[in-house]
């Protein structure tokens, strides 16, 4: 294969399939999924399926499908490396150049891979073996028969150090290759050529396609060291940007809407046959960058199942600050926590999977899991000490790349100090003093009341009522206004869709409350990723293929394909209006939590300072 799988999978991702496709196909959606009538062979009613997740298109009516590269090359006649060249130019993405001992290289590579598949054959034949009865006892000890580790592809490796050598020479396998595909330890000074695994039950390692790539080991012998080892790096395995059972976890993950991470291999095989078909596992390291980005390219908050031990605690805190610098809008991390001396493994075998589903739910956002482990079980009786967790809470949340997601990371992190530490508990009623069994006393010519100094609970009930229902009638004219200006961006969107390019940033850091206008919005970036054009009229037919003709109407856009399009008005004007709604529209998203933490403290508190502040942020959202 002339580019690597990186590169193809890269394209892939940006190209949008559902575009590609509609060039020649009318697609109407369903659901999540665009359907047509087959190019491929005459039908009346629409059996061809397309979808973007997938990155695949399908006919359930002749069997044609594939994804973009056999699109093009099924419907334009062109070759491969022609469709991927192609591609590649739509998608922005760099080719890198070739030359003849790259082609060479890729044809080494190819024979690697089925070499390896060979060792993963001979494993498993191994396992059946009188040789492999160990193996077996091992294996049925920790609840796993036959189906089980033909489903995993479980093998053996044999004590002698030589089996699996002297099988590969049977297969005209050189000494080289063996070396090189990381089954045999190359012969030294005071050892010659020598399996590369002995004595171990062996677990396949696939890459994303799901072909065998590598191999874990679990000794036998219980003094062993290590119990588990690796493959070495090797031209098709670097255990750092691989993941155990993902090919298969992928379609079960995308379904599930996240992916379940544990720590090794018996806990994933447990997982899967326990129901949770989306579980995967880092190959005996800690979570790694290249790791966590391709669980972020199958779910937006994948699940990190960890031990309940010490050991489980501290990877858990690793992921979460391997996390922070890459944390982006809409991706994060969640934790579930095992009972004490529990892995996924064991806790299935005692408690069944409906217990793991309840601890999955009630899985910890990553801010909580940051919070814990900077406060829990430590004193903090003195104001150095507080002074000094809220420095350490601000280092935490410098590292977060993105400014959006730091910002509401310092919000979260105040309000859990203000409702840890600086929240005045209120005194029970009968301890009061005169003062507060009813409101003071005040002169005819005293005008209204106002909060006195110095007091726990200085505003009456009626006062505080009433800010608190000024407040409210408040908090529904500024959502009126919110989904008002949120229209007037759709509209804007809708009159100058090259926006989506020019102001690309600025959209992406937009969140709209409605879901069908939010939706227009990312719509719009995807077309914008996929290097289409941005024409009005065009993108205007592309949304009514999407089924969203209702809300074209709503917008006062067109509302049927090939309709005439409205005077548009002069581009810049459209630009700089765009600019200014985006502005304000920031502006009053970003005043709510503020003015919605302020509220809460001072129904909580009824102090002087709350007071005025809560009445200080009520007048800026009217200004």
């Amino acid at each position: 294969m002339r580019y690597g799988e990186g590169l193809l999978e890269e394209i892939r991702r940006r190209t949008d399939l559902v575009q590609l496709v509609g060039r020649r196909v009318k697609l109407i959606r369903k659901g999540r999924v665009m359907w047509g009538c087959c190019p491929f062979h005459a039908e009346k009613s629409p059996s061809f399926k397309v979808e973007n997740e997938r990155h695949a298109y399908k006919c359930f009516g002749c069997g044609a499908g594939g994804d973009a590269f056999k699109w093009l090359v099924e419907t334009e006649g062109l070759s491969f490396p022609e469709a991927v060249e192609k591609l590649a130019g739509e998608a922005g993405v760099e080719l890198p150049k070739w030359s003849p001992d790259d082609e060479a290289r890729e044809q080494k590579k190819k024979s690697l891979y089925e070499i390896v598949d060979l060792a993963a054959q001979f494993y498993e034949a191994q396992l059946r073996e009188n040789a492999g009865q160990e193996a077996r006892n091992y294996l049925k000890r920790r609840g796993l028969d036959g189906a089980a580790a033909k489903q995993f592809r479980l093998g053996y490796a044999p004590a002698s150090g030589q089996a699996l050598i002297e099988f590969l020479k049977t297969k005209n396998v050189t000494q080289d290759d063996m070396v090189a595909a990381g089954l045999a330890r190359p012969a030294d000074e005071n050892r010659g050529l020598r399996d590369f695994f002995f004595n171990r039950v062996m677990f396949a390692i696939a890459d994303g396609r799901g072909r065998v790539i590598a191999f874990g080991g679990r000794a036998l012998e219980e003094d062993a060291k290590p119990k588990y080892i690796n493959s070495g790096e090797n031209s098709l395995f670097s255990k750092g940007f691989n993941l155990y059972n993902f090919a298969t976890a992928r379609a079960a993950a995308i379904k599930a809407g996240t992916v379940l991470v544990a720590e090794g291999y018996m806990d994933v095989i447990a997982l899967v046959r326990g129901g949770f078909a989306h579980a995967v596992a880092p190959l005996g390291t800690a979570l790694t960058s290249d790791q966590l980005q391709l669980l972020w390219k199958t779910a937006p908050e994948p699940i990190l199942a960890f031990d309940g031990d010490a050991a489980g605690q501290k990877a858990a805190l690793r992921a979460a600050h391997l996390a922070l610098p890459q944390l982006k809008a809409g991706y994060s991390l969640r934790f579930a926590f095992l009972p004490a001396g529990e892995d996924p493994d064991s806790y299935l075998a005692k408690s069944g999977p409906q217990a793991m589903r309840v601890l999955l739910d009630a899985a910890l956002p990553l801010s909580e899991v940051l919070w814990r482990a900077e406060t829990e079980g430590r004193d903090f009786s003195t104001p150095e000490r507080r002074a000094g967790l809220e420095r350490t809470l601000t280092g935490l949340t410098a590292q977060i790349g993105d400014a959006k997601v730091a910002d509401y990371y310092r919000r979260d992190f105040d309000q859990k100090i203000f409702d840890s530490f600086k929240r005045r508990v209120q005194q029970p009623r009968q301890d009061r003093g005169p003062a507060y069994r009813g409101q003071p006393f005040r002169g005819k010519n005293q005008g209204p009341f106002r909060p006195q100094p110095g007091t726990a609970e200085a505003v009456s009930p009626a006062v505080k009522a009433s800010l608190l229902a000024r407040a409210g009638q408040a908090g529904q004219a500024r959502e009126g206004a919110l989904a008002l200006k949120e229209v007037e961006l759709a509209g804007l969107l809708l009159e100058k869709p090259a926006l989506a390019l020019s102001q690309g940033e600025k959209l992406a850091e937009l969140v709209f409350r409605d879901p069908s206008l939010d939706r227009l919005r990312h719509e719009l970036l995807n077309l914008a990723a996929s290097g289409s054009s941005l024409e009005k009229a065009p993108v205007l037919n592309h949304f009514m293929r999407l089924g969203m003709a209702e809300l074209l109407a709503r917008l006062g856009a067109t509302s049927k394909p090939g309709a005439p399009i409205p005077e548009s008005m002069p581009e810049d004007e459209t630009e700089a209006r765009f600019l200014r709604a985006a502005a304000d529209f920031r502006a009053m998203a970003e005043g709510e939590p503020e003015r919605d933490r302020a509220l809460r403290r001072f129904a909580a508190e009824g102090s002087e300072e709350a007071w005025h502040e809560a009445r200080r942020l009520l007048r800026s959202s009217h200004e």
